[in-house]
């Protein structure tokens, strides 16, 4: 009897893992070219809302050209927060350029990369994900299905760990050490070392990819034509029976808002990666010089 149920439990153990891998979620398809027409986030459709220009054309829509000039009375930010925040947008109104990393070629973080890159890169690997952004350019490494050390140290882009869930690849972020220009969007918004970022990438249907990419641009321009290309000239696929990307992005930090918050990113297939270089110089068209780095002191 004993050697019987012996034989049986082996069996079983050996039937197990096969039942498993048959009922497990299959991993999404994510890999591939995306790219979108606008920058910044899209609003979520609902809880709080995040920065935006206060500045705005004669049809209404934001204008980003003659000054940025951020919501320092939006109740998310704390008092210091939205000091900080009203001074760079005094500052943008004399037509400099508010420094951030991006315009002064350092490593772009989340979800200040997220607003400011308009193509992507995704590439997905067993152990780990990929992320290149066309301007730069900007690349993140995700390990997946780890932990964040004990105690991580701070890094420019942060500790990144990704999994999936079901159809969704999730991507937690910590340890963001704050630049010499610490913003999370174009308009200054500033962000501590406490910045905590979980991005759930998701495919969505076409149509709905499209909706949300038109309804993004009709922001900034109230054109209905469609557009075939971005601002540095990939193009996208129009086809809207290919699914498209979704990003829903969450930032926490208690130091700098009042509650964490949401916005999105929306992607379509692209095609044409252009050869974008950040190029290395201590002088800048607008603003102040580019600070050169100096090790003075060691991290760690």
């Amino acid at each position: 009897m004993r050697l019987v149920s012996t034989l049986f439990l082996s069996a079983a153990m050996l039937v197990w893992p096969a039942m498993a891998a048959q009922t497990a979620a299959p991993i999404p398809d994510l890999s591939g070219h995306w790219g979108r027409t606008n920058f910044n986030l899209e609003q979520p459709p609902s809880g709080p809302k995040f920065i935006a220009n206060t500045l705005r054309k004669r049809d209404g829509t934001i204008d980003d050209d003659t000054a940025r000039v951020g919501d320092f009375d939006n109740p998310i930010l704390k008092p210091e927060a939205a000091d900080i925040l009203r001074r760079r947008g005094e500052f943008s109104r004399t037509g400099q350029s508010i420094p951030d990393p991006h315009n002064q070629c350092w490593p772009e973080a989340p979800p200040f990369v997220l607003t400011i890159q308009v193509g992507i890169l995704l590439l997905q690997k067993k152990d780990s994900v990929t992320l290149a952004y066309v301007n730069g350019p900007v690349v993140r490494h995700i390990r997946l299905n780890g932990t964040h050390p004990a105690n991580v140290t701070p890094t420019w882009l942060g500790d990144s760990i990704g999994h999936y869930e079901g159809d969704t690849l999730v991507v937690d972020t910590v340890g963001i050490k704050p630049s010499p220009w610490p913003v999370i969007d174009r308009y200054g918004t500033p962000h501590s070392d406490a910045l905590h970022v979980v991005e759930r990438y998701r495919l969505i249907d076409g149509e709905e990819a499209a909706t949300a990419i038109r309804q993004h641009r009709r922001n900034f321009n109230t054109s209905p034509a469609p557009v075939p290309f971005d601002i540095y000239g990939a193009q996208f696929d129009l086809n809207t029976a290919r699914k498209g990307l979704q990003v829903e992005v969450t930032v926490d930090d208690p130091k700098t808002f009042t509650t964490p918050w949401k916005g999105l990113v929306t992607y379509r297939p692209a095609s044409g990666w252009p050869e974008m270089i950040c190029a290395e110089n201590p002088r800048e068209s607008t603003g102040p010089d580019r600070k050169v780095p100096v090790a003075e002191k060691p991290d760690f």
